[in-house]
């Protein structure tokens, strides 16, 4: 069976290139007589690897010197619970911004560690929008503010970064990091999970400043503290070598492409194509506010929720595969991360044409 466009929020497709380079180093990288799963995490050859990948990271957002690159476990959502951890330092508040699940999921989460105000809030327009930095109602004793850049459940995206002054700013960028460029240095800490953006599932991606470092809540687990990892170059214990291998890949991947100023454009191409031909149908539908659409993840709906099985079934025969909205939803969804071609947002604009004209 050829290859499918896929479609998924994540564990997402990877670029073609890096696939086919990893399946040629599989059994013996660059002549050492091992594959990469193979390696000691402590051996010159994994250690030169994980050096590059942090080099390369660094160089494609720019990451200031004052900064640390932790390669870690757990997913995002172990960094609902490690930035309160970490980030809390006495205080006993936290400002955070609710603009959908994940958004939710933290902010429950950090309520296990200390008092959350949720700063703003999208709930009341059901998640269609990001709320206006002039409604945030911030607490002047939060120990930081939180937020979540882009929502891929109901695929609403800030195109702009919040002003947090002083107080430092945390970004859950697990769905659109790497896709537009950054300014790291108005952050504090920015996390992801790297299923989406940056590889496969089980590698986990933090940026942290230096002098958020080293001052945990009491109790923290040592394995929790991102001093740990900093001091010991993500090393302390077992990282997770072969998706740090695959992450190096794609950074590869995307300096060959040109950088994150090429990416940020075929994103935004692909997003515009597939919204423009949403937005021009009365059979698909988008209710995600316009100036607040995400290029990562576009959900619509068909006119008839009854044709959705129909629109998937047909949609996979066609080779566009994990176009299901997510369940609490429905619907569909389309995610086009950076590894989405242009090809593959063609190909379900020429498919959505020709179901709407056999069922519209």
């Amino acid at each position: 069976m050829e290859r499918v466009y896929n479609f998924s929020s994540g564990p997402a497709a990877l670029p073609q290139e890096v696939l086919a380079q990893a399946q040629e180093e599989m059994l013996n990288w660059q002549g050492c007589g091992m594959s990469v799963m193979e390696m000691s995490h402590r051996g010159k050859e994994f250690t030169g690897i994980a050096a590059q990948a942090e080099s390369d990271l660094r160089e494609l957002l720019q990451i200031p010197a004052n900064y640390k690159v932790l390669f870690l476990q757990g997913g995002a959502s172990s960094q609902f619970a490690m930035a309160p951890m970490n980030l809390l330092r006495g205080k006993q508040r936290a400002d955070y911004v609710n603009t959908g699940q994940w958004s939710k999921k933290a902010i429950k989460e950090a309520q296990r560690y200390c008092t959350v105000n949720v700063a703003a809030s999208s709930a009341a327009d059901n998640f269609s929008s990001t709320p206006p930095q002039a409604q945030w109602r911030l607490d002047p004793q939060a120990a930081y503010v939180h937020y979540t850049p882009n929502e891929t459940i109901g695929g609403v995206e800030f195109h702009w970064t919040p002003d947090t002054g002083r107080v430092p700013l945390v970004a859950d960028m697990s769905s659109n990091i790497l896709s537009r460029p950054v300014d790291v240095g108005r952050y504090g800490l920015i996390y992801a999970g790297a299923q989406k953006n940056i590889g496969p599932a089980g590698l986990t991606l933090v940026i942290v400043r230096d002098d958020l470092l080293g001052e945990t809540l009491p109790g923290t687990p040592t394995l929790f503290d991102y001093k740990t990892h900093a001091d010991n170059g993500s090393m302390y214990n077992t990282p997770p070598t072969y998706a740090m291998y695959i992450a190096g890949l794609v950074f590869k991947w995307l300096k060959h492409l040109g950088g994150i100023a090429e990416i940020e454009w075929r994103n935004i191409e692909k997003a515009t194509r597939l919204y423009a031909a949403i937005d021009g149908s009365d059979f698909y539908h988008c209710s995600t506010a316009k100036s607040d659409r995400s290029r990562m993840n576009v959900p619509f709906a068909l006119k008839d929720a009854a044709l959705d099985e129909a629109f998937l079934k047909q949609a996979k025969a066609s080779g566009l595969v994990q176009l299901k909205g997510h369940r609490s939803v429905g619907g569909m969804r389309a995610s086009i991360y950076n590894a989405m071609p242009l090809s593959g947002v063609d190909a379900l604009l020429e498919f959505m044409r020709a179901f709407e004209k056999t069922h519209g």
